[in-house]
């Protein structure tokens, strides 16, 4: 993905994002590019929920490029298909290439970077998944493809029946949910090379509770917090970094809608991590000591 599709340290996240002023969408998106976030991850389910319905994330993205064109010039904009609500998962080539032409409708553009399968359908052959990105990229609607919430097996399979390579895998990676460590999820991003987009870094907010009474929760903050203190950083600063040292570079999908949040997320940058820092981090992930 680096170089076909180039992409910033952190990606900013559009799951939480409602219809509001166009105005104030606009100074989050300014806040992300001014950091430096160029990546922006949306879907098309977002949205859901008080105040909109499906497609509204993609759509809210969409009025403020239509009123704003510039901004799509320094966006690398990522989003996902495939939930069909009440279904709820669809990667038949038939839907695949209807929710991307309807997302490229809500957003205005006429190519999507990134474009996405949300989850994994099981009654979809990999080979008919593969028809679709394959139809969808040789017609010029998207520039690359890839998976979230896929194994590490789903995702060679669809590779297997793929003439180009997957971009990216998109699991859910934070110091609380290191599955994608052991699982080969990881392992295979390395060998095949694709970008790991880790969504809910920050654990849906669970690691920013203070005093949580989850023990494991409060056991990696603790651990988050001795890091945040050597460094002079945030609890968030610090998981951030924590997912960001592994050797596949994976790339936080940060989910603020807070202009200042966004901005310090970027501050990660300048922290390193100890190679003993890090594995305490994942000790207290564990509940118990590494064997």
């Amino acid at each position: 993905m680096a170089a076909a599709l180039p992409h910033s340290p952190l990606a900013w996240g559009m799951w939480r994002l409602l219809p509001e002023d166009p105005k104030l969408t606009e100074t989050k998106i300014n806040a992300a590019l001014d950091s430096g976030i160029t990546l922006f991850d949306t879907a098309d389910i977002y949205g859901v929920g008080p105040g909109g319905g499906f497609g509204a994330a993609e759509t809210q993205l969409g009025r403020v490029l239509a009123s704003t064109p510039a901004l799509r010039r320094a966006m690398t904009i990522a989003t996902k298909g495939g939930i069909v609500l009440g279904v709820p998962y669809d990667s038949s080539a038939r839907y695949l290439v209807s929710a991307c032409e309807a997302s490229l409708r809500r957003l205005g553009i006429e190519q999507i970077d990134l474009y996405q399968i949300h989850r994994p359908d099981s009654l979809a052959h990999p080979a008919e998944v593969a028809s679709a990105f394959e139809q969808l990229r040789r017609s010029g609607k998207i520039r690359a493809a890839g998976v979230s919430n896929y194994t590490a097996a789903q995702t060679r399979a669809l590779q297997a029946h793929l003439p180009f390579s997957l971009a990216s895998i998109q699991p859910e990676f934070s110091p609380l949910a290191t599955a994608p460590l052991t699982d080969g999820t990881l392992d295979l991003a390395a060998e095949c090379e694709l970008a790991v987009l880790a969504w809910s870094p920050l654990a849906g907010g669970r690691l920013m509770v203070s005093d949580s009474a989850d023990a494991r929760a409060a056991a990696v903050a603790a651990a988050l917090d001795s890091v945040a203190a050597t460094h002079r950083v945030s609890r968030m600063v610090a998981a951030l970094g924590w997912l960001m040292a592994h050797p596949t570079r994976p790339v936080p999908i940060i989910g603020s809608q807070n202009p200042d949040r966004i901005r310090e997320a970027m501050t990660v940058l300048k922290l390193k991590l100890e190679r003993k820092e890090w594995y305490t981090v994942l000790t207290a992930a564990r509940g118990s000591p590494l064997p």
